[in-house]
């Protein structure tokens, strides 16, 4: 069965990738990521394209790339996905898989999304404890950097800051370790299935405001990508 990889960047959607690469059943068509125009940004994520082509060079996975406009509406965004949908079904594409852990309101939207388009959605991640997922994406070895967060949810001190056990010691106790509500997202640099560690520097914090109330809410980093010179072998 020929998968896409609904894929961020970030640390859920790797490790959802990882359990399918482990899986004979599937054979890894794509890394499917939205960006945003004028930005040139994994979309949400803030994280800058070239470092996604790092990422999709060292895990040996094309991109599919989908970009959206800024500020886009939730029906513009249904149109373009569904287009892609189809464009997908066409490749002989079978299944794409989110890396979803608990919310089902957003399994519920993604599903509807995918509906009709001959494509099957999958969640490898679905009702897995939070505790086991953050314990396992550090014990297999993955490497992550903390992108964004919301500063409603988090102090600053979280961003930038690598997500080991260390991080989770010092994470609130009443908030989602995987940050499913949104609470932080982040940036896979390194892991079992990476062929080598991306290279980056991190630049300038930036401040947004949360769409409805205009209130800064949400703190970004920049990674700013360095030129490799070295590969795993």
């Amino acid at each position: 069965m020929k998968i896409v990889m609904g894929f961020s960047g970030g640390k859920d959607s790797t490790l959802a990738l990882y359990k399918i690469q482990n899986n004979p059943d599937y054979e890894v068509d794509s890394l499917l990521v939205t960006l945003t125009e004028g930005t040139g940004r994994v979309s949400i994520h803030g994280v800058r394209h070239e470092l996604l082509k790092q990422q999709s060079e060292s895990l040996g996975i094309r991109l599919r790339e989908v970009w959206i406009p800024q500020e886009c509406s939730n029906d513009k965004y249904q149109e373009i996905m569904r287009k892609t949908f189809s464009e997908l079904k066409a490749d002989g594409v079978t299944h794409i898989a989110f890396g979803d852990i608990h919310l089902q309101d957003i399994r519920e939207y993604r599903e509807n999304l995918v509906e009709g388009t001959g494509l099957t959605a999958i969640f490898p991640l679905w009702n897995h404890s939070v505790d086991d997922i953050s314990n396992q994406f550090i014990q297999l070895g993955f490497e992550s950097v903390i992108t964004c967060i919301d500063l409603e949810a988090l102090n600053k001190c979280f961003l930038g800051r690598i997500y080991d056990r260390e991080l989770l010691k010092d994470y609130p106790k009443n908030h989602d370790i995987c940050g499913e509500k949104g609470e932080f997202h982040s940036l896979v640099f390194d892991g079992p299935n990476f062929k080598f560690p991306l290279s980056f520097e991190k630049g300038a914090e930036k401040v947004t405001p949360d769409y409805f109330t205009g209130k800064d809410r949400f703190l970004f980093i920049d990674l700013i990508p360095i030129e490799r010179t070295d590969h795993k072998q």
